[in-house]
């Protein structure tokens, strides 16, 4: 059963201050009941002190005639007490009547000569307290007398009682309202969370720009509207770039699409020859494996972003892969009197098609791109000690503006806008670059290099991902 935060809160609060209440009453209570205990141990010591000055005036025997009357008139005005005196060997001296104590257990038995204090029970059932001691007579020959004093507590008792059964009750009512007026505190409270739920539902794929503000929320609050502030913006960023890829991807799709179109029914207007029609397939096959091969780059880079491609761990030989490439970019590279080189050696742990193919896009981007007679420059830097792989890519061109930079690897992205639809490529060979290095732990970048542009492909702490340095 799910419970709401209002419900929780309330319980919470309503059962703190109830136990707060609760330990509160049992002090107070406890509190009154030794007040009245120390009150009525006061009381029979101050009537034991006046048996005492009695019987210290007993200076002879025939004075004892005389003491019960003088106890009697000691007691006048203190209901429920009463006194017994007797000889060390149990003999009554005094009693006084009118309550009903025992009267043989309000001396009791001594041991010593110290006072001592006891509760008990009269034969009515009602509660008192005794307190007995040792007193001597005026007369030095006579023995010391056993006084006992009794006070009836069943009046403290009821009233104790009474006073218990009030406080429980306003301790139940102050639980009550205490949870009552709770609940309204949470309730208001709970107001801004409210509010953000609002504000979240009227959010749409229209509003994203818009940001929850800051200085209508609590400060406990405010780290929880900066998250969700956070994944707004996070949010209309992505729809922003799928906005970008739906409108480049068809874009890109519309042309290839628009030429087999027309020279289809450019084709069909007449009739031709077999050679003609011929030529017309190639055509159109051209423009299939260049839809293709986009669909494919596509289909990987959407993989790759749901963590869908797992690399095969294996040992590169990073060098045996560039001058394998360079082999392979051979004729692209003598056309335009471009020179490659090669710098470096290193392994690394991963997947060996991948990071060849990674390579082998920014390396066709930089000799396309790289001017008549000029160069491209590969460097390869592992230091072996934990740190950094590098792989540099470098070609003698054009530095790359500024304004391009931070979407050169963005998908179907072109520096220059006039390539869009060329047959050099769909715009996606970088993306899949970085792609491909972000799949091995590591990152991509471009700055100015000594000649051009260069290209980097960090890997870090090579030590943790298994990668090894080669010495020269």
């Amino acid at each position: 059963m799910r419970i709401s935060l209002t419900n929780r809160l309330t319980f919470l609060f309503a059962h703190t201050s109830a136990a707060m209440l609760l330990g509160l009453g049992l002090l107070i209570s406890h509190l009154v009941e030794g007040h009245f205990e120390e009150l009525d141990e006061e009381r029979l010591k101050g009537k034991i002190e006046l048996v005492r000055r009695t019987l210290s005036n007993v200076q002879a025997p025939q004075a004892l005639v005389l003491l019960p009357a003088q106890l009697d008139a000691a007691l006048v005005g203190h209901p429920g007490m009463a006194v017994a005196v007797h000889w060390p060997d149990d003999t009554s001296l005094v009693a006084s009547a009118g309550e009903d104590f025992p009267r043989e257990e309000l001396t009791g038995k001594l041991v010593g000569t110290a006072e001592q204090l006891t509760r008990a029970t009269s034969s009515s059932g009602r509660p008192y307290l005794r307190l007995a001691a040792r007193v001597p007579l005026g007369d030095p020959g006579a023995p010391p007398a056993i006084v006992g004093v009794a006070l009836d507590t069943s009046s403290h008792a009821h009233f104790i009682s009474g006073f218990q059964q009030a406080l429980w009750l306003i301790v139940l009512i102050a639980a009550i309202m205490n949870g009552l007026l709770g609940r309204m505190a949470v309730k208001r409270g709970l107001a801004p969370l409210l509010l953000i739920k609002q504000e979240a539902l009227a959010m749409t794929a229209n509003r994203l720009h818009q940001r929850l503000d800051l200085k209508t929320i609590p400060v406990e609050l405010e780290e929880l509207v900066q998250s969700l502030n956070m994944m707004l913006e996070r949010l209309e960023e992505s729809f922003k770039r799928l906005s970008d890829f739906s409108s480049d991807l068809a874009h890109e799709l519309r042309t290839p699409v628009s030429n087999m179109l027309m020279q289809t029914q450019v084709t069909l207007s007449k009739p031709r020859t077999a050679e003609q029609y011929r030529e017309i397939l190639y055509s159109n096959a051209e423009e299939f494996t260049r839809l293709s091969r986009m669909m494919s780059d596509m289909l990987f880079l959407a993989k790759a972003d749901h963590g869908l491609v797992a690399p095969f761990n294996a040992v590169v030989d990073l060098e045996q892969e560039v001058r394998d490439l360079f082999s392979f970019f051979e004729l692209l590279a003598e056309g335009k009197q471009v020179t490659l080189e090669l710098d470096g050696r290193g392994n690394l742990s991963g997947d060996r098609e991948l990071i060849r193919r990674a390579v082998s896009n920014v390396l066709s981007n930089a000799i396309r791109h790289t001017m008549q007679g000029g160069r491209v420059r590969v460097s390869i830097a592992c230091p072996g000690d934990g740190g950094d792989l590098v792989i540099g890519i470098e070609n003698s061109g054009a530095l790359i503006a500024a304004q391009h930079i931070s979407r050169l690897f963005d998908r179907f992205y072109r520096v220059d806008a006039s390539r869009t639809g060329s047959a050099d490529g769909a715009g996606l060979g970088l993306a899949i670059a970085k792609s491909i290095v972000q799949l091995h732990g590591g990152t991509v970048s471009v700055r100015a290099g000594a000649t051009g542009p260069l290209f980097e492909f960090r890997f870090p702490a090579c030590r943790n991902l298994g990668l090894r340095a080669v010495p020269a």
